[in-house]
């Protein structure tokens, strides 16, 4: 038999405590050392019995039980995330992380539409003394992406959007990126790439990471320039499957935990170029979906 136990422990001292990121780096050190953990727990239980455990240590001041007194925890999470709505995509469990730590936005394709825009500035605003990252998660398979996907290869099929405004708005906003993503797929493979039986779900993933990376970079350029020790936007893509998180980027083949999004156009450019050739792609137009967690 196999069990996974994940337990929220405060053990009695203050030796137990994570201190808080210093800064943006640090902070998304720590998301990807978590994630990488989490994935290796599942990753132990799939290769053998028994149980595997994780103890994720919780500071009393976030239980508002600090000196044995009651209290309400004052809010002072070191990264925002912005996910999917999703149910498969825990954010906190996925990062390794406990209350408090994570101020988290779940919205539909992790689009920014004003709501979320005005979440995220809320938590700059207000939670500053603390915020170090704001993260930018989409995930493999996104219904909303897929849905934009479909779209794109059947136009006809958004007529059946025409009296539903509220999920048309989503659409839009992803439709965009999904031309785009298309005519970079056919620039780097050829105009017969659409033919091949995977170019959808490549498609898909293509659209999927490109979001998140534009996402990051508006975030980054409502929050300012990047100091030294500053806050910083980020981008990932959570792959069900592998339970790992995936970022391409540009100048770069290694494509494992988050990143940093392009600077500029060119950067822009080096990025898509990163996507389109990265193992997972190319393994999903292949054919070979198995391959997909690279």
């Amino acid at each position: 038999m196999k069990i996974v136990e994940i337990t929220y422990r405060y053990g009695g001292s203050e030796a137990t405590v994570r201190e808080r990121p210093a800064n943006a780096d640090a902070a998304r050190e720590r998301l990807d050392k978590g994630s990488r953990t989490m994935a290796a727990l599942f990753a132990n239980l799939a290769r053998g019995s028994g149980t595997s455990q994780r103890v994720i240590p919780v500071d009393a001041r976030d239980l508002g039980i600090k000196h044995g007194d009651p209290t309400v925890p004052t809010q002072r999470p070191y990264a925002a995330v912005l996910g999917c709505s999703d149910a498969r995509v825990p954010v906190e469990l996925i990062f390794n992380e406990g209350p408090n730590d994570l101020f988290v936005v779940r919205v539909a394709g992790n689009g920014l539409g004003s709501e979320v825009l005005g979440s995220l500035k809320y938590a700059v605003d207000h939670l500053g003394d603390s915020l170090r990252l704001i993260v930018i998660l989409g995930h493999s398979g996104c219904g909303a992406v897929s849905a934009a996907v479909d779209v794109f290869l059947k136009p006809e099929a958004y007529l059946s959007f025409a009296d539903k405004h509220a999920l048309r708005n989503i659409l839009d906003r992803l439709l965009v990126v999904v031309h785009t993503s298309a005519k970079r797929i056919a620039a780097a493979f050829g105009p017969g790439v659409a033919h091949r039986p995977g170019y959808r779900e490549a498609l898909i993933e293509t659209a999927i990471v490109s979001n998140a990376a534009l996402s990051a970079y508006t975030v980054q350029q409502e929050i300012g320039t990047v100091a030294p020790d500053g806050l910083r936007a980020t981008y990932g893509v959570y792959v069900i499957a592998a339970r790992e998180v995936w970022a391409p980027r540009s100048g770069s083949r290694d494509c494992s935990g988050l990143a940093y999004p392009p600077s500029d156009l060119e950067e822009f450019g080096e990025f898509a170029d990163a996507v389109v050739s990265s193992e997972r792609i190319v393994a999903l137009l292949e054919g070979h979906p198995g391959d997909e967690g690279k």
